[in-house]
């Protein structure tokens, strides 16, 4: 008799929400990490364009591409049997036009495997929003520190922490809620600020670098697992330091290699040793 899962979806986060029950969210860019993340019973999976930088090495998130998201998350979407997954909407995908952007998230939900996109701004995407919205694909939010726009806003810095900046923050939540997202992802926000707009919202809000009052949390899992260290935000825990780990395995391997201590015999096959005698 085989048991039911019971999915994670766009409803199970106002459900949380509803219920004050936190939100688990961590990103995923291959099969096997989603699949440990999902038996784990992590609530959303995040394909994020981060994977720029923890996985392909860029500098930036920038050069990320709709065919990149895209090949990483079918992967994700074939680990993951429980966990929500949400694609981001990389650079200049929905920035050029509205049919364009409708266009770029059903690329990322019919070919790629996702239930949901992400994508940056307040007030100056609401229009591509509504309109991912009426194509029946469901819309996360972000706002906060807005990686895409490195350039414009000067580097990593914390976001709304002037009156101007705090006021316009709760403007664009609450228009993002008014357009039809599901949720919010707020990032490097300062954490009582996080609390007022997540008080404000029906939808649940999903905090990086946001304080703890949000509704979820989320994380790159190469950041929270000690692999990527080219950047470490303040807002990271390590909840384990993986990539000593790696290095210690892989220099134990390179050693044992080298002094034929591996393959032992437990790790190779054996030949009838009439049949080995007459190939001489």
């Amino acid at each position: 008799m085989s048991t039911s899962i019971n999915k994670f979806t766009t409803t199970s986060f106002l459900k949380a929400k509803k219920e004050g029950k936190k939100i688990s969210m961590l990103t995923a860019y291959d099969y096997p990490m989603a699949k440990l993340l999902d038996e784990a019973g992590i609530d959303c999976l995040l394909v994020g364009d981060s994977l720029g930088m923890v996985v392909l090495g860029y500098e930036t998130t920038l050069q990320v591409t709709v065919d990149d998201i895209i090949h990483h998350c079918k992967a994700v979407a074939r680990g993951a049997k429980r966990a929500h997954i949400t694609a981001d909407m990389p650079f200049l995908s929905y920035h050029i036009s509205v049919e364009e952007s409708v266009r770029n998230a059903g690329r990322l939900i019919q070919e790629g495997g996702a239930s949901a996109v992400k994508l940056e701004g307040g007030r100056n995407v609401i229009d591509n929003i509504k309109a991912i919205v009426n194509a029946q694909i469901p819309v996360m939010g972000h706002l906060g520190l807005t990686p895409q726009s490195i350039n414009m806003l000067g580097g990593y810095k914390v976001q709304g922490t002037t009156l101007d900046q705090s006021k316009k923050l709760i403007e664009e939540a609450e228009l993002l809620q008014q357009a039809g997202v599901f949720s919010i992802v707020l990032e490097c926000v300062p954490e009582k600020l996080a609390k007022l707009i997540s008080e404000k919202l029906d939808i649940p809000t999903i905090g990086i670098g946001a304080g703890k009052y949000c509704d979820g949390q989320v994380l790159v899992t190469q950041d929270m697992l000690g692999i990527y260290s080219d950047l470490k935000p303040k807002f990271v825990k390590q909840y384990a330091q993986l990539g000593n780990t790696i290095s210690s395995a892989c220099t134990q391997y390179i050693s044992e290699t080298q002094q034929q201590q591996f393959p032992a015999a437990e790790h190779s096959f054996t030949i009838d040793d009439e049949i080995l005698a007459k190939l001489y």
